[in-house]
């Protein structure tokens, strides 16, 4: 995963900051900032993620392959073009007008569905996804994922909802790929490591610096 860790950092879709962290929408501090949206922008990196989560896909057997709106779509449709599969992508909440859709396509009970994600940190929004999914009756055989943080809460999460997930790239891995290639200090490493191990606690010393 080396090539992957090298092509997110250099394109910026994954920022490196444990000095002056970025504030997620919950208001925690984090020294690492993940928008793999951008990736979109560059046919070589989106086709790599595409290859290899259709690599890992093909051997899921899966009839359907399912996206997260809105960033987990595009990618879903680059594998599903691979696989020549059918798509579907699931929204955050059913549509208030219309139909009333959670799931725009077409799924029929017994399906197996992959779910593709951008990005796991506590996975709520992926597994929002495959509670729909299993409400229309499908099988959910996985969480496919570009990146996760790795975080502790979410590996509660999928034990709780009895569904495994994989990511392409993961935080230790990203990190140590930082570290070799010299954009960051050892201190800054171990920043990064202590925040992975405790978000929340590592926020709260922050700010109490601060």
């Amino acid at each position: 995963m080396k090539t992957l860790a090298k092509q997110l950092l250099e394109i910026g879709a994954v920022s490196l900051s444990p000095n002056e962290p970025y504030t997620w929408a919950s208001g925690l501090r984090s020294p690492i900032y993940c928008d793999n949206r951008l990736t979109l922008s560059y046919p070589e990196v989106r086709g790599m993620i595409a290859d290899r989560l259709a690599e890992r896909i093909r051997l899921l057997e899966a009839d359907i392959v399912a996206g997260t709106a809105t960033a987990g779509i595009p990618h879903a449709a680059f594998v599903a073009e691979r696989l020549g599969l059918p798509m579907v992508y699931v929204r955050g909440s059913a549509k208030k007008h219309g139909k009333g859709n959670q799931i725009e396509g077409r799924i029929k009970p017994g399906d197996k569905v992959v779910v593709i994600e951008d990005l796991l940190s506590t996975g709520n929004s992926a597994l929002d996804a495959v509670s729909a999914l299993r409400g229309a009756g499908a099988v959910v055989v996985s969480i496919e994922a570009i990146f996760s943080y790795g975080m502790t809460r979410l590996f509660e999460n999928l034990k709780e909802a009895e569904v495994g997930a994989n990511a392409l790239l993961t935080f230790d891995e990203l990190i140590a790929e930082a570290l070799a290639e010299g954009d960051l200090t050892d201190e800054q490493h171990h920043s990064l490591a202590e925040w992975a191990d405790d978000p929340a606690a590592w926020s709260e010393r922050f700010l109490t610096k601060k």
